[in-house]
């Protein structure tokens, strides 16, 4: 069975680690299907430098260091090249540049999801974008499937 990849966006890994309300618990959960390999997880690298600069605002430097440490261990990191960069460039029909490099990181990597709380920016991705919540709910329901599928299939007694 195919295992889900979604990229997180910046927002939801600093909804995390920031424990920004009142956003944290999706995000949380979310992060988490990805961090214990239940969900196949997927940063952009150029997200990284961002994320440092923005936690070394309210962290130590070491706990930054640790954070990222952590993030390369259970996350792949998506890289784009040259022509991705060119691409984004030319999609006129994003408004913000960093969004469409996220969106070319997903879509390099065939992401399922973007897990973003900017849908907005995210129109005319070619990946669909969701909000944690939305995710959430998508995984329940399938659990929920599969286990109504597989209980019908047992032979009773």
């Amino acid at each position: 069975m195919k295992r889900n990849k979604i990229l997180l966006d910046l927002n939801i890994i600093l909804d995390v680690f920031l424990k920004r309300e009142p956003f944290f618990q999706d995000s949380y959960k979310v992060f988490d299907l990805c961090y214990s390999q239940k969900i196949q997880g997927i940063i952009a690298a150029h997200s990284l430098s961002t994320l440092w600069y923005v936690l070394r605002k309210h962290l130590s430097d070491e706990d930054c260091r640790k954070i990222i440490s952590s993030l390369l261990n259970s996350f792949e990191i998506a890289q784009i090249d040259k022509s991705h960069i060119k691409a984004a460039i030319e999609r006129k029909n994003f408004k913000d540049f960093e969004d469409c490099l996220q969106d070319e990181c997903a879509s390099s990597f065939n992401a399922d999801f973007i897990i973003t709380r900017d849908k907005n920016d995210f129109l005319n991705a070619k990946t669909l974008p969701l909000l944690p919540t939305e995710f959430l709910h998508a995984v329940w329901i399938y659990k929920e499937i599969i286990y109504f599928l597989f209980s019908n299939m047992l032979p009773r007694a």
